[in-house]
């Protein structure tokens, strides 16, 4: 079936999904050399003809809105940590396939991938597309990975990754010929191609021909037992792992896909990311991408990066600004240096308010359950007042629910007991038992303690803190009161995980534009990581060993689904699936969102097809990737 239509029981490509991109064999193409590395060729580089694959991917820019760039110059950004370097393998987003502005998936560094009802895809590969050292990216690369990497004990003692399992079944993998590989399960297996467009993907490929010297099945093992004790390390296997870092970029050496690769030797504090001279993609008048010829990520106090971006020195910044930096922007905007996008963030909320639904306290986890005791909370908070007074308006009050740009979106789900009614609030508690106050009017919990709500909060977020105030305030009518509470996002974690967390503050989901094709992975309780039922996602994640079996219905309900999802073959299915969760959700009020589509920043300087009205998210969206940061160019 097609990855983009979800046709049951038909095989379809998806190699033409998009009219914005298509393979065009070479010898149709009047390819022109890049000027930033026409001194090269000859020397260290053969002509761009010889350097991209037979059949590059074309990428129609007028089709899509944009215009055609020109080649040359650089990107400077900064960033808050020298870690940060490894963004530039988010933002340039060259995946197998890749999510385009519509949310579908179409083939990337792939020719093409033809799924046959989520049990057997099969994957074509670019003839003569080549790693960033001129080697040839081949099947090989492939099974090297699943074989060499994904299924030896040393290097994965885990085992295989969950989107390589269906019904708890490895694939059957088949190298049909030097471009084309295949896997099968007996059962459908739909986390597999989403999978691959993750912002961090799992990368099933590697460059076999410069890893296999630290792999104790191919390499001397006298000079890996050697390396390894150079860089401190205990054995081939810890060696392999150091060499073997794609998302990361922290070895300049490892050949890559990616639009820009680090120079070697460039320091901790300025990282010069140059262009891939074997990119596969062109635009349709044969310039190859990237335009840009190379991006400067320098690191600097994350305190000070909005005053620096002010004062126009980057020509492209999103991180470590955000929207209470916007009035400082615009001032600086007048100064004609550059453009402020304000784009709107892809969370179901920007704020949420978390009850932990899996609480040892039994007077505190009866308490929480009740659905009544939710909807009161979130009747009791004055959203309009909190989107005035922290987002200047433009935010939209509501839950913590899909967005108005995902296919799944209904008002409903964003407005359901979302809008501020301290009378029906005070009525749900009163209806609870819940009637008995202090001399303050602070209400009693049903053993006589103060109904007291201590909301720990990672201390990450300034406005999270001011919007605890505000809610705080409007509670205070409603008989309950609140404390924040300033921790650490793994304490946090560890408390949620133990049951000792009551309540806590964090942004909403992260995935706000899911369309039904999308896992639900984050509205049902299967990870751990979620601290509205962290024991219940820790169970589902270690196969019942630690954590706690769901025993509330909503809970058993939505794993069912997740269940469900799992193993269905229709994107009618999938729709059924996901409203159900978002309509429980809706009723349940699981997480008590505050406010959704606030703005991010987005400061441009002499760039052309920056999107003026995008989205910014994590994942889908890769921050810059998913509108192809390979497509900007200097003006």
């Amino acid at each position: 079936m097609s990855l983009g239509l979800r046709l049951s029981s038909t095989v379809l490509s998806i190699a033409l999904l998009t009219l914005a991109a298509f393979a065009t064999p070479v010898s149709a193409l009047e390819l022109k050399e890049t000027p930033g590395l026409s001194e090269r060729v000859g020397k260290d580089l053969p002509p761009v003809a010889e350097r991209v694959p037979a059949e590059p991917l074309v990428v129609d820019l007028e089709a899509s809105g944009r215009e055609i760039g020109t080649s040359g110059g650089e990107i400077n950004t900064l960033i808050g940590r020298s870690k940060d370097v490894r963004l530039i393998n988010v933002w340039g987003y060259a995946r197998l396939v890749g999510y385009n502005e519509s949310l579908d998936l179409v083939p990337d560094l792939l020719k093409d991938l033809v799924s046959e009802d989520d049990r057997r895809f099969t994957l074509h590969l670019r003839e003569g597309h080549k790693w960033s050292d001129g080697t040839p990216f081949t099947s090989e690369d492939i099974r090297f990975w699943y074989e060499d990497i994904a299924l030896n004990e040393k290097l994965q003692p885990a085992g295989l990754p969950a989107f390589m399992l269906a019904d708890d079944k490895p694939p059957v993998f088949e190298v049909i010929d030097e471009t084309t590989v295949r896997f099968s399960w007996d059962a459908p297996n739909p986390l597999f191609a989403p999978e691959m467009a993750k912002s961090r993907p799992p990368f099933i490929y590697r460059p076999a021909h410069y890893l296999k010297q630290f792999h104790a099945k191919y390499g001397d093992m006298d000079e890996i037992a050697q390396l390894a004790a150079e860089r401190k390390l205990r054995n081939w296997a810890s060696l392999f792992n150091k060499m073997d870092d794609m998302y990361n970029a922290r070895n300049p050496d490892l050949p890559s896909l990616q639009p820009w690769l680090r120079v070697k030797d460039d320091g901790e504090r300025r990282f010069v990311l140059e262009r891939n001279p074997y990119y596969h993609r062109v635009d349709t008048v044969g310039n190859q991408l990237p335009y840009i010829d190379r991006v400067i990520m320098t690191v600097a106090d994350g305190k000070i990066i909005p005053a620096k971006t002010q004062a126009g020195e980057v020509d492209l910044q999103a991180r470590n600004i955000g929207f209470s930096d916007i009035t400082i922007l615009k001032q600086g905007e007048r100064s004609g240096k550059f453009k402020t996008y304000l784009w709107p963030i892809s969370k179901g909320s920007e704020i949420s308010i978390l009850p932990n639904l899996t609480v040892a306290d039994p007077v505190w986890r009866k308490v929480l359950r009740d659905t009544r005791f939710r909807r009161a909370l979130s009747l009791g908070i004055d959203r309009d007042l909190i989107n005035k007074v922290l987002y200047l308006g433009f935010g939209k009050p509501g839950n913590d629910t899909v967005l108005s740009k995902s296919p799944l979106f209904k008002e409903h789900y964003r407005e359901a007991y979302a809008s501020y009614d301290p009378d029906q609030a005070n009525a749900l508690l009163d209806e609870m038992g819940l009637t008995e106050r202090r001399s303050d009017g602070t209400r009693l919990l049903p053993d006589g303690r103060p109904l007291e709500i201590i909301i720990e909060a990672s201390g990450e977020s300034q406005e999270q803190l001011d919007a605890l105030e505000l809610v705080g305030e409007t509670w205070r009518d409603i008989g309950v009161r609140l404390f924040p509470k300033p921790s650490q996002r793994d304490i946090m974690r560890e408390r949620a995980l133990s049951g000792l967390l009551v309540m806590s503050v964090w942004s909403g989901f992260e995935n706000g534009i899911p369309t039904s094709e999308m896992p639900p992975e984050d509205f049902v309780p299967v990870r751990g990581d979620f601290l509205s039922w962290a024991r219940w996602g820790d169970y589902y994640e270690t196969d019942g060993r630690t954590g706690e079996k769901p025993d509330w219905a909503p809970a058993v309900r939505l794993t069912e689904l997740y269940d469900e999802w799992l193993i269905s073959t229709s994107k009618a299915e999938r729709v059924r699936i996901w409203h159900e969760i978002l309509e429980i959700h809706a009723q349940e009020t699981i997480h008590i969102g505050l406010i959704s589509e606030v703005r991010q920043p987005v400061v441009v300087k002499n760039l052309g097809n920056v999107p003026e009205e995008g989205i910014y998210g994590w994942d889908p969206g890769a921050h810059f990737g998913i509108h192809r940061m390979d497509e900007f160019f200097m003006k």
